[in-house]
């Protein structure tokens, strides 16, 4: 069964293509189970995610989709959510959809908040605490496991975007996050988009995955296209990587509801 729920649509204004293009990618790609799971709308960061007004549009198109296609592929509808508790919107963590991932994309730095995978915000690197930067991240991916909002946890090791790594063990550096991710029933999502990034590797790596394992936490699998031809890259290679370490089933959700398919 080959899965990938993370994928993006041009309203989030940055990423390309008409949302049927990357459907008939993922046929082309011979994906059984396609989810769309935008950025969601909050009150931060406009400029890189849709409006609230636009959400029902959304969800709609997805759904229709899902119709149109359904012959040849299923079609799963969700959200990509940041967590800043502040921020959220009730209209999202409410909305009818199969499943919401959670994600950390800005933490506190300066008296601010960071968007450290942002390549425009990539100086802030510079002369900083790489280990305390990890630990701010991983602190923020444990409050997002405990807040119980999510089924999915996006890209665990996006802090290493840009390939500045820590000195500390990551593994210990992660483990409350992982161990809270565990407790909360939610999968883990390899996702294939780190292999364009210059950390040129999946996220988690192999180190956190093993962990992942140890703790029986499922995992799915994602792409996270920005553009239709970004659907199902690398899909081989982080299948590969899930199977060395031992995994044999993914997970998908239905209205929010985990189910685990044979690979």
């Amino acid at each position: 069964m080959r899965v990938d729920l993370h994928n993006h649509t041009p309203r989030c204004n940055h990423a390309t293509g008409e949302m049927e293009e990357y459907v008939e990618q993922a046929i082309q790609k011979g994906i059984d189970i396609f989810g769309f799971s935008d950025h969601a709308p909050m009150g931060f960061d406009p400029k890189y995610r849709m409006g609230l007004g636009e959400a029902n549009a959304y969800e709609k198109d997805v759904k229709e989709l899902a119709q149109k296609y359904k012959d040849k592929i299923e079609i799963l509808l969700g959200y990509e959510m940041d967590f800043l508790p502040n921020y959220l919107e009730e209209r999202i963590l409410g909305a009818p959809v199969d499943y919401l991932i959670g994600s950390v994309h800005f933490i506190p730095k300066d008296g601010n908040l960071w968007g450290f995978d942002n390549s425009e915000f990539i100086g802030a690197y510079k002369n900083a605490n790489i280990d305390q930067i990890w630990q701010d991240y991983f602190d923020a991916v444990e409050a997002m496991a405990k807040s119980g909002l999510f089924q999915i946890a996006g890209h665990l090791d996006l802090i290493k975007v840009f390939n500045f790594k820590p000195k500390k063990d990551v593994r210990h550096i992660a483990q409350k996050a992982l161990k809270a991710i565990k407790k909360s029933g939610m999968a883990l999502e390899i996702n294939g988009a780190g292999f364009r990034k210059p950390v040129g590797e999946p996220y988690p790596s192999k180190e956190l995955l093993e962990v992942a394992y140890e703790l029986d936490i499922p995992i799915t699998l994602a792409s996270d296209a920005h553009a239709p031809e970004q659907v199902g890259q690398n899909m081989s290679s982080i299948e590969t990587l899930a199977k060395a370490i031992g995994y044999d089933k993914v997970a998908i959700f239905r209205q929010k509801e985990l189910e685990l398919l044979d690979f």
